[in-house]
């Protein structure tokens, strides 16, 4: 394969990811400030974001912390809410299973909801790639979303304390995961998961710690699970 196929394959993945900038960026910066407000110095911060790297599950675990939840109940929330990579890398083996190991193991990194959402979808779309094409792809989409959300960190964590509160950067959260989930609702087993999600999620709400948002989880998956059991069947 010419080395300007793979190089097509990679820019294209830097134009289908650069559209993530417009939330990521002051999605990162929300979390330099709240990271901040929480009490966690810069190093700290900055330690969530690269070791860590999942927006939801750093906010997460910052709020539960800053109501000064059990250290183990916050590593498991986080985890619970981290448990959606699981089946990333699930959809992602048919694609990529056939790399090696060191390059797998940077696309588990680097494996975020904006590049699982695009990286998915083409790899869907086109089933002819090959390897390297999906791999440039990937890392493509990578290339703007992720050293990004490191810079924007830091500016968030450096300058947060005076950015006016009328500029609503929390607007950021919601609209990014509305964005990546509502095109992804193509089945029953899909709206059935996401609205068991949020029906439990509200009732459960009264639990401490956010703890009723496992439950949430746990009970959308069984119900997304047997929906589509049953669909398969009807099939």
């Amino acid at each position: 394969m010419s080395s300007s196929t793979i190089k097509s394959a990679y820019w294209t993945g830097v134009r289908h990811g650069a559209p993530f900038l417009l939330v990521i960026v002051p999605f990162a910066v929300l979390f330099g400030v709240v990271g901040t407000e929480a009490g966690l110095n810069l190093a700290e911060v900055m330690g969530f974001s690269v070791l860590v790297i999942a927006g939801a599950a750093q906010f997460t675990a910052v709020q539960m912390m800053s109501d000064n939840a059990p250290t183990l109940i916050v590593i498991v929330t986080a985890l619970a809410v981290n448990l959606r990579m699981a089946m990333y890398s699930a959809s992602l083996t048919p694609y990529l299973g056939e790399a090696p190991l060191w390059k797998r193991a940077l696309v588990a990194y680097f494996l975020v909801d904006q590049t699982f959402a695009v990286g998915h979808a083409r790899f869907e779309a086109r089933p002819g790639m090959t390897l390297a094409e999906r791999l440039a792809y990937l890392f493509g989409v990578i290339t703007p979303v992720c050293p990004t959300w490191y810079a924007m960190t830091l500016v968030g964590a450096l300058v947060g304390q005076g950015i006016p509160p009328e500029y609503a950067l929390d607007f950021a959260v919601p609209i990014t995961f509305i964005a990546m989930i509502a095109p992804a609702l193509r089945t029953a087993a899909h709206v059935a998961a996401a609205g068991v999600s949020v029906a439990l999620g509200l009732a459960l709400a009264f639990m401490p710690y956010n703890t009723g948002l496992l439950l949430a989880a746990l009970g959308a998956m069984i119900v997304g699970a047997q929906v589509e059991l049953w669909t398969g069947r009807r099939e």
